[in-house]
């Protein structure tokens, strides 16, 4: 029976012709082959039709492609061997390129065969192995630049760093250098520095880049921070003006209480009310204040203003006692504005020790608390406020004097 196959002798592998067995010694330096009885396997995929030709290489398709599913046609391709030696024609050529390209697809997978010299430059590079075996393989195995210009367009490749694989059969033939040792090593030294100079430029525009975007996000802070100061200055002029009117408004129902006190007391002494035509003065504003005389009636704010003004210029060389008797005042009127119903804060014994030393002793301190409403009961022995003169609007009046009073270093010196 005529052998359907050749078998290696020295590695067992099945070979379909005698072309095939050339190609394997010339790979391997194997040189024992003898005709076998089993046919090479023929094993299709189902799915895309690759034909496989050992179940290693089928085991690696389904590894690779998820297919499983395979077709057993060994009978339906073997046929007997030919060992006649290969006519060298035209024609024969092609269908013996054909048919090793047939068999190559089903050939187990090897590293290429890459120029030793351009290798260890590129190692020497600092390229890792893989991806110079690679970068040597796909650029045509020519030129170390040819190399290196294929790793720079393939560095982002998920697989760069894979060693690649090429069939068994495949002959590369590594191509003799056509630069000398000192040309290959100024070529290198050239990529180098033109690879350095397009990286240096790369980061030149990545810096121009994030200069842009500091300076834009720089614009952008400074124009918040001038709309917030722009919000904040409206904010507060607007609490200045609502602080202003909230201020004439005080005042005007402080001289409406003062108008009802007066017409109060004129209608208790039984005097006839006052005319408020007769009351203002016919000349202007303007011209009341250049005029000598005052013709402005004397509110009690400024009785009030006029007694610690007194007080301060009587004792201007003990400055801690006059703070103390303002401080002392400011306490009294305090408790009585926060509890006008509490009798004990709106009556002081006069004779007190401690009030004769911080205010009774002081000229000014008790006509002070006087002008708030106090009144002198039982022969004089007690300061009393009733309850219904308590007056929030002359308390808060008189606490505001006050607190000029103790805050203002003038206070009293002109």
């Amino acid at each position: 029976m005529a052998g359907l196959s050749l078998q290696c002798g020295d590695c067992g592998v099945l070979l379909k012709s005698v072309e095939e067995a050339q190609e394997h010694a010339e790979l391997t330096s194997h040189s024992n082959f003898a005709e076998s009885t089993e046919a090479v396997l023929n094993l299709v995929c189902t799915t895309c039709g690759k034909p496989c030709r050992s179940k290693t290489e089928s085991d690696l398709h389904t590894k690779r492609t998820g297919h499983s599913d395979f077709s057993d046609k060994t009978s339906e391709a073997a046929k007997p061997i030919s060992l006649d030696p290969p006519i060298k024609s035209d024609d024969h050529d092609v269908s013996g390129a054909a048919a090793a390209a047939e068999g190559a697809e089903g050939e187990e997978l090897i590293v290429p065969v890459v120029e030793k010299k351009l290798m260890e430059e590129l190692e020497g590079m600092g390229f890792p192995t893989a991806r110079a075996t690679r970068a040597l393989h796909f650029s045509g195995n020519g030129s170390l630049e040819n190399a290196i210009n294929w790793i720079v367009e393939h560095e982002n490749d998920p697989d760069i760093d894979e060693m690649p694989l090429v069939p068994i059969s495949s002959k590369v033939q590594a191509s003799k250098p056509s630069l000398t040792p000192e040309e290959m090593k100024i070529k290198a030294q050239e990529l180098r520095e033109r690879a350095r100079k397009k990286k240096e430029e790369e980061e030149r525009k990545s810096e121009r880049e994030k200069e842009k975007e500091r300076i834009r996000i720089g614009r952008e802070l400074l124009e918040a921070k001038r709309i917030e100061e722009e919000n904040e200055r409206k904010r507060l002029l607007a609490f200045r003006k609502a602080e202003k009117e909230e201020e004439k408004r005080a005042r005007e129902k402080i001289r409406q209480k003062l108008e009802e006190d007066k017409a109060e007391r004129r209608r208790k002494l039984g005097l006839p009310p006052e005319d408020p035509a007769a009351a203002k003065p016919a000349s202007p504003v303007v011209e009341e204040k250049k005029s000598s005389l005052p013709v402005k009636p004397v509110t009690k704010s400024e009785r009030m203003r006029e007694c610690l003004r007194s007080l301060k210029q009587n004792h201007k060389d003990d400055d801690a006692k006059v703070k103390r008797a303002f401080q002392t005042l400011l306490t009294y009127v305090g408790n009585v504005a926060k509890n006008p119903n509490e009798e004990k804060f709106r009556k002081i014994r006069l004779s007190n020790p401690s009030f004769q030393d911080r205010v009774g002793s002081l000229e000014g301190g008790i006509a002070f608390l006087e002008h708030c409403g106090f009144e002198k009961i039982e022969g004089g022995e007690f300061l009393f406020l009733p309850r219904d003169k308590v007056d929030v609007a002359v308390l808060n009046s008189a606490g505001s004097e006050l607190n000029s009073a103790i805050v203002n270093p003038f206070f009293g010196v002109l």
